[in-house]
C-alpha cells in the first residue's frame, strides 16, 4: 500500500537536542552564578540524561524524578555542591528557556519542503507538552505537521503500542500506510515495526544496523525512499 503518513519523532530527528540544550544550560548557569566547568557539566550531563530518559520511558520513574535526578547526579558527578533550592530553580528555568533555542539538524527543512506537498505529516514525541508545542512553534515547524501526539496525552510514551494506536487513530491512518521517523532504535524503530508501521532509522550516529532496515545518515537522504 502507498504511504500517506509519516510520523516524525521530534527530539534528535529534527530538532538537534544537544546543541540546544547546551545553549540553554549556559544561559541558566550564568543567570544563577553556578561556577562550573559548562563542558565538564555537559559531558556527564549528557549519559546521565539519557538514562533517565530510558528509565522515564520504561516508566521507571516519573517527570519530576526525571527533570531533577539528572541534575542532582551530574552535580555529584563533577563534585559540585549545590542545594535542592538550586537543583528546583535550574530545573525549572532550563524547561523555560530550552525551546528559546531552536537549531535543526542540516536538511530539517528541505526534506519537510519535499515530504509536505505528498504526504500528511505528524509528530509523535515523548517529550513534555509544555515544551514540544513551543519547539515546534518557535522553530517554524509547526506549520508542517496535521498531529502533534505526545506521550502525556496519549498517557504512555513510545514504545508503547497504545501511543502508536493512538497516534494512527488521530491521524486517521492505517499501519500500512504509515511510515515513523526517528533516531532512537528501540522507541521509535523497533516501536513501530512491532505495530506494524514500517520505519526509517535517522542514524547519525552511524551505529551498525541490519540490512534489511532503511536507514540515513542525513534527513536528505529520507528522499531516496519517499
Amino acid at each position: 500500500m502507498k504511504i500517506k503518513h509519516i510520523f516524525f519523532d521530534l527530539d534528535h530527528t529534527l530538532w538537534d537536542f544537544e546543541a540546544n540544550s547546551d545553549i540553554a544550560f549556559e544561559t541558566i548557569f550564568k543567570k544563577h552564578r553556578v561556577g562550573v566547568d559548562l563542558q565538564k557539566f555537559l559531558n556527564y550531563y549528557r549519559g546521565i540524561n539519557q538514562n533517565y530518559w530510558r528509565l522515564y520511558r520504561n516508566e521507571k520513574i516519573t517527570k519530576e524524578e526525571l527533570r531533577v535526578g539528572r541534575l542532582k547526579d551530574t552535580f555529584v558527578k563533577i563534585n559540585y555542591k549545590v542545594d535542592n533550592e538550586l537543583i528546583d530553580c535550574l530545573s525549572v528555568d532550563y524547561i523555560e528557556v530550552l525551546p528559546n533555542n531552536n537549531k535543526l539538524f542540516e536538511g530539517a527543512y528541505e526534506i519537510l519542503e519535499h515530504l509536505y506537498p505528498n504526504y500528511k505529516l505528524h509528530i509523535i514525541t515523548n517529550g513534555f507538552n509544555e515544551v514540544q508545542y513551543k519547539k515546534l512553534e518557535n522553530s517554524g515547524l509547526s506549520k508542517y505537521f496535521d498531529n502533534i501526539i505526545t506521550s502525556e496525552d496519549a498517557g504512555v510514551k513510545k514504545p508503547n503500542p497504545i501511543i502508536f494506536e493512538y497516534a494512527l487513530d488521530k491521524a486517521k491512518a492505517t499501519s500500512k500506510e504509515s511510515i515513523m521517523i526517528g533516531d532512537n532504535w528501540e522507541a521509535d524503530i523497533m516501536g513501530a515495526i512491532e505495530n506494524g508501521i514500517d520505519a526509517i532509522y535517522f542514524n547519525y550516529e552511524k551505529q551498525p544496523v541490519g540490512a534489511n532496515i532503511k536507514s540515513v545518515y542525513q534527513l536528505i537522504e529520507i528522499k531516496e525512499y519517499l
